[in-house]
């Protein structure tokens, strides 16, 4: 680790400001594509539980589905210091591990899903229509947890990526690419995170 790095880390760590609980990583599919992508995952991964992380997401977007089997294959035997969860695009099964990865499910998609689901239970008589609040779609969302942190490499702009749990998050965008993203890069976000003051739509 570089000098710069460790002053990063020794910002990070003598600050009084709290580091994001849940942290969740936008990329592509050619993200992954790269030379070494999975490697750098792992990395950022480690860096994320070693700032104190308790949970990271991560969304990939497809274009080509495919690709979707190689990518489960490959993210589900990713090495990582916690469990991984990975979810597809036809699974519906609510993702629960510390590790929790997305690919090609769209935000728009898994919300309708969520929708279709609370109109069946009240059709059935299982869910009175007047007690329907917002914690009943979040329980039937696949990603339920709320990220404080989004960090997208590369561009300014999101993906189709958890447009319900995300609307309070802290976005942090850098024009470094996946392939080229470094300890540095991941400590900056952090700290930006730090220096914010979160306001959750108010």
């Amino acid at each position: 680790m570089g000098l710069y790095d460790r002053y990063l880390a020794a910002r990070i760590g003598f600050s009084d400001d709290a580091v994001p609980n849940c942290i969740a990583l936008v990329l592509t599919e050619q993200d992954l594509l790269e030379p070494g992508a999975y490697e750098t995952l792992s990395s950022v991964l480690s860096w994320a539980f070693d700032a104190g992380a308790e949970r990271v997401m991560v969304y990939v977007s497809v274009l080509d589905e495919a690709v979707v089997p190689t990518l489960e294959s490959a993210l589900s035997e990713l090495e990582s210091p916690r469990p991984v969860a990975v979810r597809g695009p036809d699974d519906d099964v609510t993702a629960d591990a510390p590790v929790q990865v997305s690919i090609g499910l769209g935000g728009r998609e898994e919300f309708a899903t969520a929708v279709r689901r609370i109109a069946a239970d009240a059709a059935a008589g299982a869910l009175d229509p007047e007690a329907i609040d917002e914690s009943e779609v979040e329980e039937r969302l696949v990603f339920p947890t709320p990220p404080d942190l989004v960090i997208k490499t590369g561009a300014e702009r999101l993906s189709d990526f958890l447009i319900w749990q995300s609307v309070y998050s802290e976005l942090y965008f850098t024009d470094v690419n996946w392939r080229d993203f470094r300890r540095r890069d991941f400590l900056r976000a952090i700290r930006e995170y730090q220096e914010r003051q979160r306001r959750f739509g108010r």
